[in-house]
């Protein structure tokens, strides 16, 4: 989009002046889907609070579940009655190549792909899974506490975070870094815990558009307890809720894009009535619609992109 620099101080205004609130979601159309928890490698003693967790979701969330470890459920007829196929810590080379035939074609049908920590240790040998997942799994260190980064909120999975979301999982090292071909939506503060392989940018949970479908991805779910966890299972809800289409989001890949308002409000000026509070990388009006805008810099050329809250 090209505007003047007035134009988008008053733009940037106009978006950042709506004071968040908690979001009233009206109840999704009823929809159905797969848990897949099939292994045929390492196998997660969470899994069955897994499935659980996901099956309470459901009940409270319009959509049922049903859960399986047989593969023969990868025909063309079995998956088209679900909007969305959950790989629940699946491990291994889990699928033949005529199930893996029916799945690419649900996916290219439109419809959603969830994986869940492990999803991303299978089918090493299926470059169609790889790219769908987004990573393959590489190495992780012991069970310990970290801080994910909440980099993206417009999305479903993610817009009930705190920028800094503490908490305690097996943190996986990935093979190469999703963010060529998804929309990173947290990444890992390797800062935070040790163990951590792939540096500054260490992508945690993505989502992205694929051959017609919907893929979303999240390192986190290894410990029983994550699935008791209220932002976990908000998390994967909101994960389900995106590949089921319930939700929509932007999950195209990003990059060139400098932040001009992440937390910190250097740079920024404020003028007319009222002002604005600051948390958690959270602009909030408070008196009136005055002009916030980004004075450091003039842009002339750009492409805008900003989240926002409404009552």
């Amino acid at each position: 989009m090209r505007r003047s620099a007035a134009a988008a101080a008053l733009l940037l205004a106009g978006a950042l002046a709506i004071t968040p609130v908690t979001p009233v979601l009206a109840a999704d159309t009823p929809y159905d889907v797969l848990v897949f928890s099939k292994t045929a490698g390492f196998r997660h003693d969470s899994i069955p609070a897994g499935i659980q967790a996901i099956r309470e979701l459901g009940a409270a969330n319009s959509f049922t579940v049903t859960a399986t470890e047989d593969a023969a459920a990868f025909s063309a007829a079995n998956l088209a009655q679900y909007e969305a196929v959950v790989f629940l810590n699946t491990t291994g080379d889990t699928l033949n190549a005529s199930q893996q035939g029916a799945f690419e074609s649900y996916i290219r049908s439109g419809r959603g792909y969830v994986g869940v920590h492990a999803a991303a240790d299978t089918e090493y040998d299926w470059p169609f899974y790889g790219n769908l997942v987004g990573a393959y799994f590489a190495s992780h260190p012991a069970i310990q506490q970290a801080n994910v980064k909440v980099e993206h909120r417009g999305h479903a999975a993610t817009a009930h975070l705190p920028q800094t979301w503490p908490r305690t999982d097996e943190w996986y090292n990935y093979r190469t870094n999703a963010r060529s071909t998804a929309r990173v939506l947290a990444t890992l503060d390797e800062s935070s815990y040790s163990g951590g392989g792939m540096g500054a940018d260490h992508p945690h949970a993505w989502c992205k558009s694929f051959e017609g479908g919907r893929s979303f991805y999240t390192g986190g779910g290894h410990t029983q307890a994550s699935y008791a966890e209220p932002a976990f299972r908000s998390h994967l809800l909101g994960g389900i809720r995106y590949a089921a289409g319930r939700s929509k989001a932007d999950c195209r890949p990003e990059s060139g894009y400098t932040a001009l308002y992440n937390g910190s409000t250097t740079g920024w000026s404020q003028a007319g009535p009222g002002s604005f509070t600051n948390t958690d990388a959270t602009l909030t009006s408070v008196g009136g619609m005055g002009l916030y805008w980004y004075s450091a810099k003039q842009f002339t050329n750009y492409s805008l992109k900003l989240d926002w809250r409404m009552a």
